[in-house]
């Protein structure tokens, strides 16, 4: 199975390629994401940077998340969109979740909402995880980084020519 850095190496050489740069906001990971893509090749270039938005309160005041439970779909949508808009970069993914051990808003440990905000559009999904804490932060890593890489490719799909 691959793994979050091979994926990001991936990212690395498609965004590069298309000129596309890539966002974080994150909340259960703590930066693991940011440092995921950062540590991919020519970071410098395609990479704008990560928010951690550990706390509901910063959630809410710097990436606009309503007034909502924090491990939602409204939520996530808010952080990519956040993000994206703060760092002005082309595409941003979000992930917010509970990591357990224990639950969090309602939300069993091993439920993460991602979300992903280009210019088209935003859309958000849910997966639940199983095992530990750290099983879950990876899972989660992983997820973001496959997911943010099929979007580039589609980015980069669009803006190749004819």
């Amino acid at each position: 199975m691959p793994h979050a850095d091979d994926y990001a190496h991936e990212l690395a050489e498609l965004a590069k390629q298309s000129e596309i740069t890539v966002a974080v906001a994150e909340s259960l990971t703590s930066g693991r994401l940011s440092a995921t893509l950062g540590a991919a090749p020519d970071s410098s270039v395609w990479f704008r940077g990560g928010l951690v938005a550990y706390s509901s309160e910063v959630k809410r005041s710097v990436l606009g998340v309503p007034d909502v439970p924090v491990v939602s779909r409204p939520a996530a949508e808010a952080m990519a969109t956040g993000v994206r808009d703060l760092l002005k970069s082309v595409v941003a993914v979000a992930v917010t979740g509970a990591g357990g051990p224990d639950p969090q808003d309602g939300q069993p440990p091993g439920s993460v909402w991602f979300a992903i905000a280009t210019e088209h559009d935003v859309r958000a999904w849910h997966h639940q995880f199983d095992g530990e804490p750290k099983d879950v932060l990876d899972q989660t890593v992983a997820c973001a980084s496959e997911s943010l890489l099929d979007t580039v490719r589609a980015l980069h799909a669009r803006r190749a020519p004819g």
